[in-house]
């Protein structure tokens, strides 16, 4: 393990950052240039675990992708050679997807197409999150699926209960002659969206998705650049199956609104800062952190808006200011779209006035660790009250604000986002944080203590 260690910044921390590209587009511009003929390249390519697995996976299905993978960069230019709906080949073994949950789960809806079986295997964590969310409308679509399957009486119930059933990687998949469903989400999951729309593409007739609550809408957004006949309706998304993607040829991926989110908070809770960070994703359906923290009395402004050779992904210029932010109630239907940004929002949620109530929040149970329990176990040491409660089927979590915290020695519970929010939050409190554990930081942000430790110390 490999260890970091904080003290309280002193004095205002001023400077700016660029970002490598969105993890969440990056995986779908890679697939679709897959499944495209001809050549795309891709600029400001991430170079993160999740977003190399995924690049491997498709190695390993017969699809060339030149660029520079390794070195001192956090991003690349990388060129892949699509070739089109039906040219992915057989892997000669099994694919290892890692502990991405993105791979896994829009790798399964590509899959579902083809002719051909593949077996899926994935890492410690991964194989722990559920799948059934996505395997089950894939088998209704008419995908053959195997996978571990696990029995669990669900909590605080009697024997004579009905046995819950969920399941698990690894995965066996074998595709082809699918038809369009009309599937109305029962979780709200972009990545489970994604899988079926990708399904969808191979499918006979249409496939429609009805959403209780709006995801982020990345794979929308890239299935109309790539001209894939899709709708988007008042009452669903309709996927139309059997045409050809088009290649855009070249794309640019916006920075990281995830990866944004800790400088964000950072430079709302130490006194006296100011910090620029550029070209980052302003897509209205990720930009929920910055709503919710200009709520609460956060200075956030876009200084510019563009779209250059991306158009269909809006990216801007963030500055952000010291502020006094007071509480608020961050309600369930927006958690969808900033779910990734809440334990960097737990952490601006000590430093507020009163309390702030996270509503519906039980999704962070099943993401690479329980950041519910790794979030609120280090605040709670640093002298933060957090309280989580259960109402009406779902998980609420109230944090108080307090004056000041003290340094601790965090957990990251191999978790990446847990990490970079114990290591914000560190800045801010009194003493030295140490944070036990950072290597998981590389699953989505490799370069974030190189440029971090570079800011603090301008």
């Amino acid at each position: 393990m490999s260890s970091f260690s904080v003290t309280q910044a002193q004095g205002g921390i001023i400077g700016g950052v660029s970002l490598p590209g969105d993890k969440s587009i990056a995986h779908r511009y890679l697939i679709l240039s897959a499944i495209s003929r001809g050549k795309t390249i891709i600029e400001n390519f991430p170079l993160n675990k999740d977003c190399l697995v995924t690049l491997s996976s498709f190695k390993k299905l017969g699809i060339k992708i030149n660029g520079s993978l390794k070195g001192h960069s956090s991003a690349s230019v990388i060129t892949i050679f699509g070739k089109g709906l039906h040219g992915l080949s057989k892997p000669e073994g099994p694919i290892f997807v890692g502990d991405s949950g993105t791979t896994l789960r829009l790798i399964l809806g590509i899959l579902a197409g083809q002719n051909f079986q593949t077996r899926l295997n994935a890492g410690a964590s991964l194989s722990q999150r559920p799948m059934l969310r996505v395997t089950s409308p894939l088998r209704m679509m008419g995908a053959a699926i195997k996978s571990k399957i696990k029995k669990s009486l669900p909590a605080g119930r009697q024997k004579k209960s009905k046995t819950k059933i969920e399941e698990y990687p690894p995965i066996i998949i074998k595709g082809g002659n699918l038809k369009g469903i009309t599937y109305r989400m029962p979780v709200a999951s972009a990545q489970v969206k994604s899988a079926l729309l990708l399904a969808g593409l191979y499918a006979d007739g249409k496939t429609k998705i009805i959403e209780s609550v709006k995801t982020r809408d990345h794979t929308e957004r890239a299935l109309r650049l790539f001209k894939a006949n899709i709708k988007i309706r008042q009452d669903g998304i309709v996927m139309s199956g059997g045409r050809d993607l088009s290649s855009p040829e070249r794309l640019y991926i916006p920075g990281d609104i995830s990866s944004a989110s800790f400088f964000i908070v950072l430079g709302t809770i130490i006194p006296g800062s100011r910090i620029l960070i550029r070209n980052v994703s302003l897509n209205p359906s990720r930009t929920g952190i910055i709503k919710v923290l200009q709520r609460m009395g956060a200075d956030i402004k876009v200084s510019s808006l563009k779209s250059q050779v991306s158009k269909f992904e809006p990216m801007g210029d963030l500055i952000v200011k010291s502020s006094r932010l007071k509480g608020t109630k961050v309600k369930k239907e927006e958690i969808p779209s900033l779910i990734d940004e809440l334990p960097i929002l737990m952490v601006a949620a000590c430093n507020a006035r009163g309390k702030t109530i996270f509503e519906g929040a039980g999704e962070l149970r099943v993401k690479e660790a329980d950041r519910i329990k790794s979030m609120s176990d280090n605040l709670k040491r640093m002298g933060v009250k957090v309280t989580v409660s259960a109402a009406s089927g779902s998980e609420n979590i109230t944090v108080e604000g307090v004056k000041e915290f003290k340094g601790i020695r965090a957990k990251s519970f191999a978790d990446h986002r847990t990490a970079m929010s114990m290591i914000v939050a560190g800045l801010k409190a009194k003493g030295e944080t140490v944070v036990d554990d950072i290597k998981c930081i590389n699953k989505s942000f490799p370069d974030f203590v190189r440029i971090i430790s570079k800011l603090i110390h301008c």
